[in-house]
């Protein structure tokens, strides 16, 4: 494993505008399900293009209970990928725990939570298997190379998008709507964890390469791990530990007292990480194991250490009891 240490100085990377070019949208039912209408959009240029080239499925964040696919916050993001020629697919999820606590005088205990928590993260990654295939079906005509669709998110997006990952290396009953062999060529989480309701979760098979943002003093979204009862969230500290062992690539940019901002700065001003990441990792095949300690500090010494109970208060206050 490498480990660089990096200042960042009021975040002056920022996302370089690659080109020109103009970025066309177009949204696309991509499946019914439970009653639900889903729609995706695609981003991309010049659709004319003979080579195929890589797919970005993006996941929004909003802890399962709100957020849209296509939020102007996300924008740049999505230009800036779409410029460096790569399809980015922005898609709608079935939002599993928006209705959590809302019927009157309702208060769920830990286990009517761990109930809905599970239900909220299979569905999301059922979606984002739905989405897949719809990409499948249509990569040809939209010039994507079925070998290089990657997945990204932000914060509960980031959870649903390593959770697909996770699932479908370990054999999971909803990944297997995926084709035989099919495999994800890389995972851009920020802010995320690994989902587990049967302790610590282990990779069967080695994941595609992962890219984890995470900020340390993150209370909404586990830095390292909160379970209770066998029950919990996995997160980017965890899992890069877990890689190590199975000595499959990843970068893993820590940042030390840094919140959940992390969901987003990353789309913000590390545009540019992420393209070369997907150059170096994915285009490439490079196969290191590359932990980033970024000091974004700004001054304030946040807490670090959570207990699963602050997380369920911090994202659901007032819910769960």
């Amino acid at each position: 494993m490498r480990k660089i240490a990096l200042l960042v100085i009021g975040f002056v990377m920022g996302c370089a505008v690659a080109t020109a070019q103009e970025v066309e949208c177009k949204t696309f039912h991509y499946a019914t399900t439970d009653g639900v209408e889903l729609y995706l959009d695609r981003h991309a240029v010049d659709m004319t293009t003979e080579k195929p080239r890589p797919c970005m499925i993006f996941v929004f964040g909003g802890g399962f209970v709100l957020g849209e696919r296509n939020h102007e916050y996300y924008h740049r993001y999505f230009e800036h990928l779409a410029k460096e020629g790569i399809v980015v697919v922005t898609i709608d999820y079935r939002l599993g725990l928006k209705d959590l606590g809302k019927k009157s005088g309702e208060k769920l205990g830990i286990r009517g939570v761990i109930d809905a928590m599970t239900n909220a993260v299979n569905i999301a990654s059922e979606d984002i298997y739905s989405a897949t295939l719809f990409v499948l079906d249509n990569a040809e005509e939209w010039g994507v190379d079925p070998e290089m669709i990657m997945l990204s998110g932000s914060s509960a997006g980031a959870i649903a998008s390593l959770q697909a990952e996770y699932m479908r290396c370990n054999d999971h009953k909803l990944a297997k709507v995926l084709p035989e062999g099919f495999r994800y060529a890389a995972v851009i989480s920020c802010a995320g964890a690994i989902y587990s309701a049967d302790g610590k979760p282990k990779f069967k098979s080695a994941p595609a390469p992962i890219l984890l943002f995470h900020g340390s003093s993150d209370s909404n979204v586990p830095y390292n791990r909160a379970s209770v009862f066998g029950v919990g969230f996995y997160g980017s500290k965890y899992i890069a530990k877990q890689l190590d062992k199975l000595r499959s690539p990843y970068m893993f940019y820590s940042a030390e007292y840094i919140d959940h901002s992390m969901a987003g700065i990353p789309l913000i001003f590390q545009c540019d990480l992420i393209v070369q990441f997907i150059e170096d990792y994915v285009k490439e095949g490079r196969k290191q194991r590359t932990v980033v300690d970024a000091s974004l500090w700004d001054g304030e010494k946040r807490p670090t250490r959570f207990t699963a109970r602050d997380y369920l208060k911090t994202n659901y206050a007032g819910k769960a009891k």
